[in-house]
């Protein structure tokens, strides 16, 4: 690997960076590049004290008590109130709770509810599996059409039929983000829900929620919120539907009052109607420890060292590669989230290698090697260590070791 000038204009740059103390906030392996924080974000350091304070003394020792004493009854409004500044949202307007795929299916329904005499939710084909799933599913169930848009033109299927229009904000595959305010307008104009997945943005690309007037909005919590394996989701929902919002899943934390144990059901107010189930407090409280890393950082100061990274990486392939890949993630800032895809013929076999030389990023079917820059704790000389790898993997053939030829859909 080269050493010397080139990597010191990198340690320069991570040295001029605000964040460049948030870094140690992290556990990182030594010798690890680690560029798969959009898909698992790493372990921020307090949150293995905090889960084990939790399980030892509150649970251990508190019991039930706990539920006041420790405050487990609100710990789910607490850590929605964190990720409210990430997203551009009022503290009392963010639930967390559920898989993804549950708030999703509840969002889905309730949102469309809102539009009752439309029978049409548009989603751009290369959404993100989950998001198609539970949309058919609650097509089926409510009678509903698909409509799948062109991605590059979500605007030219929205009509006066349209109830919803559901996108993700940032694509998994290619890192393309979409101009949020402006199809949010675009399904207002004629009558339409705008409903956002957030999952690819939050933590590294800001978002205003509010100031946009979005309707719905949800995110996972494990990708750039640190949250860990399976943390709970998101949904946000505008104040103005709130009073109204019927999602279909009545569990007794979604009641008014939950401790009447009452037989019929009344909702809460506000974003306790996304409320359904007792809330999981274990991984609750690693999100809500985990959160403690963007203390203090503006979600400004996170998009510029995220755009700084990413065109670092696109300059040093671009350089040194360009002939060997296909940037797919849009050179253009306004237009690209917090990833770089590669395009190859052999990008499975380009990732395992990459990961046997501990430069993590991982691979979509079918010729996609991706690459995630969380802000909080890639640096510089990540990315310049993690080219020379890569360079390194081109030159000598490494991708087409017998090893890789059998895709692995976990990496």
């Amino acid at each position: 690997m080269r050493t010397g000038s080139h990597r010191d204009e990198a340690v320069a740059l991570d040295e001029r960076s605000l964040l460049r103390r948030r870094r140690d906030l992290f556990v990182l392996p030594p010798g690890v590049v680690y560029l798969d924080g959009n898909s698992l974000g790493a372990l921020p350091r307090g949150v293995a004290e905090r889960v084990r304070h939790v399980v030892e003394e509150e649970w251990g020792a508190g019991l039930i008590s706990s539920w006041n004493s420790a405050r487990w009854v609100d710990l789910s409004a607490r850590v929605g109130a964190k990720i409210a500044p990430l997203i551009g949202a009022r503290a009392a307007d963010v639930h967390v709770g559920d898989s993804t795929s549950v708030i999703l299916f509840k969002t889905f329904v309730a949102a469309s509810r809102l539009r009752p005499d439309r029978r049409v939710v548009v989603l751009e084909p290369t959404t993100f599996p989950t998001d198609a799933y539970v949309a058919s599913g609650v097509a089926r169930i409510l009678d509903l059409e698909i409509r799948w848009c062109d991605p590059a033109d979500p605007v030219s299927s929205l009509d006066e039929d349209v109830a919803m229009l559901a996108l993700t904000h940032v694509d998994f595959r290619s890192g393309a983000m979409y101009d949020l305010p402006a199809l949010t307008r675009a399904a207002h104009d004629v009558g339409a829900v705008a409903h956002w997945d957030l999952c690819h943005s939050a933590g590294a690309v800001p978002v205003a929620l509010e100031d946009a007037d979005a309707d719905v909005a949800v995110g996972c919590t494990y990708k750039y919120l640190n949250g860990g394996p399976g943390s709970p989701a998101f949904a946000w929902v505008h104040p103005r539907h709130q009073d109204t919002w019927d999602q279909p899943i009545s569990g007794w934390f979604g009641h008014a009052a939950p401790f009447d144990m009452e037989r019929e059901f009344a909702p809460a107010r506000g974003i306790g109607r996304m409320a359904s189930g007792t809330p999981p407090i274990l991984p609750l409280s690693a999100l809500d420890a985990a959160l403690d890393v963007f203390d203090g950082v503006p979600v400004d100061v996170l998009r510029e060292a995220s755009l700084s990274l990413t065109d670092y990486f696109i300059d040093l392939v671009d350089r040194r590669l360009r002939a060997t890949f296909e940037v797919l993630t849009p050179r253009e800032r306004d237009l690209r989230g917090s990833q770089v895809s590669l395009r190859h013929p052999e990008a499975y076999g380009v990732v395992q290698a990459l990961i046997d030389r501990g430069v993590v990023g991982d691979f979509r079917t079918p010729d996609v090697a991706r690459f995630g820059f969380a802000p909080l704790y890639v640096t510089h000389a990540d990315v310049y260590d993690a080219v020379e790898h890569l360079v390194a993997v081109m030159e000598r053939e490494e991708y087409a070791h017998p090893d890789y030829a059998v895709r692995n859909p976990v990496t």
